[in-house]
C-alpha cells in the first residue's frame, strides 16, 4: 500500500481532456498564424509592405486587427517571420535533397527541381523579398542573409563535386544566375493563366537551369 495521493478515473479523464483541449487550441493558434503569414505574402506582394495596414492584414486572415498581436508583436514581425521561415525551409529542404542523393549530379538535379517547385509555389514571397527586404529589422536582415548564404553554399558544394577544377567564386556566380533565372519566371506567369503557365514553365526551367549549371 502506497502513501501518496491516489489518481481516480475521473482525475485521469479530466487530465486527458485538458491535454486534448490544449492541443486543439495550440493547433488552432498555429493555423491562424499560418493564415496570417499567407495573407501577408499576398498583400505585401500586391501592395507593398508599407501600404498594408495591420487591420487589412487581420481582415485578410479572418481576424480583427488587434488580434494579430496575439501572434506577432507587429507588422514588421510578420514580415520578418515570413522571410525567415521561407529561408529556413529553403536551407533545410536543400540539405535534405543533397543528403538523400546518390551522387553530385543526382543532388544537383534534385536541387534544381526543389528550387523550381519553391519558386513556382511562392511567387508572392519572392516579390516581397525583392522589394521589401530593407523593411526588415537589422537583426532579421542579418539572419535571412546568413540562412541564404548557407543555402547557396549547399549548391556550391555540389557544383564543386561536378566542376572539380572551378573556383568556388565562379560556382557561386553560377548558382546565383540559376536562382535569377528560376525566380524571375513567377513574375511572367502571374497574369497569364497561372496553372497552365506553371505546368509548362516547370520542365523548361529545370532544363535551362541544369544546362547552365553543368556546362563547361
Amino acid at each position: 500500500m502506497t502513501g501518496g495521493p491516489q489518481t481516480t478515473t475521473a482525475d485521469a479523464t479530466t487530465t486527458a481532456e485538458a491535454r486534448t483541449g490544449g492541443t486543439q487550441r495550440s493547433q488552432a493558434k498555429e493555423l491562424r498564424r499560418k493564415a496570417l503569414l499567407a495573407a501577408a505574402a499576398g498583400l505585401f506582394a500586391e501592395n507593398g509592405y508599407s501600404k498594408v495596414s495591420l487591420e487589412e492584414l487581420g481582415a485578410a486572415a479572418g481576424v480583427s486587427g488587434p488580434a494579430v498581436y496575439r501572434h506577432f508583436p507587429g507588422k514588421q514581425a510578420v514580415l520578418g517571420e515570413l522571410l525567415l521561415s521561407v529561408s529556413r525551409d529553403l536551407l533545410s529542404g536543400g540539405r535534405d535533397v543533397v543528403s538523400g542523393a546518390a551522387d553530385a549530379r543526382e543532388a544537383l538535379r534534385g536541387l534544381v527541381r526543389f528550387h523550381v517547385h519553391f519558386a513556382l509555389s511562392n511567387p508572392d514571397v519572392i516579390r516581397v523579398q525583392d522589394r521589401d527586404f530593407s523593411s526588415l529589422t537589422e537583426a532579421d536582415q542579418a539572419e535571412v542573409r546568413s540562412l541564404q548564404r548557407s543555402y547557396v553554399e549547399t549548391w556550391v558544394e555540389v557544383l564543386g563535386d561536378i566542376h572539380k577544377e572551378t573556383d568556388p567564386t565562379e560556382l557561386r556566380v553560377r548558382a546565383h544566375a540559376a536562382f535569377g533565372l528560376i525566380n524571375s519566371t513567377p513574375h511572367s506567369v502571374r497574369h497569364h493563366g497561372r496553372k497552365i503557365a506553371v505546368k509548362s514553365a516547370r520542365p523548361i526551367l529545370e532544363q535551362m537551369a541544369l544546362a547552365a549549371l553543368t556546362s563547361t
